[in-house]
């Protein structure tokens, strides 16, 4: 993959020069490295940047990576996000969301310490994708008590292309984590926007982030780390 610009913010020293070390490892070029959201925006306003990183609980105040991704969307909207934490919580996904659903991540920092996993993440968010932490798309798209009536409709097949889809998973992917060929999970997806009621005017892209948003917004799951 083509080397990348990023920036760094985390208030964890020995978490924020081992980052530093894997990016460099991967072959990208870290632009700064920052303990604050701060000084990651005014980096932003001076450097060429394709993503920045933060940390979800540094400054300033006690969600500022969220906070600053906020500003960071709101300034620079071409500039890709990957929040981290060391938490899989359900209204930090539900922050993120608010913030977009292009070009953004939200990954447990135990996930990204590999430099595959790391550059996985740092492509498909350049590429403008969503990319959720599976432990947590997993949590909030459970079959359960809590299903909304639309995504009630959906069959057993059906809900788990969608929890794969919630990872951002691209059809092949589905179709190899399913076993089953490439042209039944396409199928499925049609036969779930369908269900869910997802216009079919949208592009392919946009109605598959509307049918993740339609399901994750429809759990009732409570935040709350583990």
């Amino acid at each position: 993959m083509a080397s990348m610009r990023v920036a760094i913010a985390d208030d964890g020293t020995l978490f924020r020069e081992g980052l530093v070390m894997l990016l460099g490892a991967a072959g990208h070029e870290v632009v700064a490295a920052h303990d604050d959201g701060d000084q990651l925006l005014a980096t932003l306003g001076e450097q060429q940047v394709d993503i920045a990183v933060l940390d979800i609980r540094m400054p300033p105040g006690e969600e500022g990576g969220l906070s600053t991704a906020t500003r960071i969307r709101a300034l620079h909207p071409r500039v890709g996000l990957l929040l981290l934490s060391h938490y899989a919580e359900s209204h930090y996904l539900r922050t993120m969301l608010a913030i977009g659903t292009e070009g953004i991540g939200y990954r447990l920092k135990e996930r990204i310490a590999g430099v595959q996993m790391l550059n996985d993440t740092l492509e498909r968010i350049l590429a403008r994708e969503i990319v959720i932490e599976p432990v947590l798309a997993s949590r909030l798209v459970e079959i359960g008590e809590h299903r909304d009536v639309a995504i009630s409709g959906l069959g057993e097949r059906e809900l788990d292309v969608l929890r794969l889809m919630a990872e951002g998973r691209a059809n092949r992917s589905i179709a190899e984590e399913l076993f089953v060929s490439v042209k039944a999970v396409e199928k499925h997806v049609a036969s779930l926007f369908v269900k869910l009621g997802i216009p079919a005017d949208a592009t392919m892209h946009h109605r598959r982030v509307l049918a993740v948003l339609t399901y994750l917004q429809a759990q009732k799951v409570d935040g709350g780390g583990r």
